[in-house]
């Protein structure tokens, strides 16, 4: 089961200097990341995440990202096939961060 994490527990996280940060890979297209991303997100596009995976590292808390939740959703319960633990899905992805967080961010 993928532990989902809602916006503000991610932004508590990230300025948590105490817990190390983790990896934001975001599966969204090289588009949608123009329009909109969280800062210091990788991207790595749903279609890319088998052939990529020796880039997201097992030792490290990931916590997947996109435009609602759904595609993330998939992407970690992939990884999680693979024998990744430490995985985590942005509830509402970056439309939930752009509401709860930065209210600035564009939307689409």
């Amino acid at each position: 089961m993928i532990a989902q994490i809602s916006p503000r527990e991610l932004d508590a996280w990230r300025r948590d200097a105490s817990r190390p940060a983790p990896l934001l890979v975001d599966v969204r297209e090289p588009w949608e990341h123009a329009i909109c991303r969280i800062d210091g997100s990788a991207l790595v596009p749903l279609s890319t995440v088998p052939a990529r995976m020796a880039e997201l590292p097992k030792d490290r808390d990931l916590v997947f990202v996109c435009h609602h939740g759904n595609r993330s959703q998939r992407a970690a319960a992939w990884l999680e096939q693979q024998g990744y633990t430490r995985l985590f899905n942005l509830q509402g992805g970056v439309e939930g961060w752009a509401s709860d967080v930065e209210p600035a961010m564009a939307h689409y």
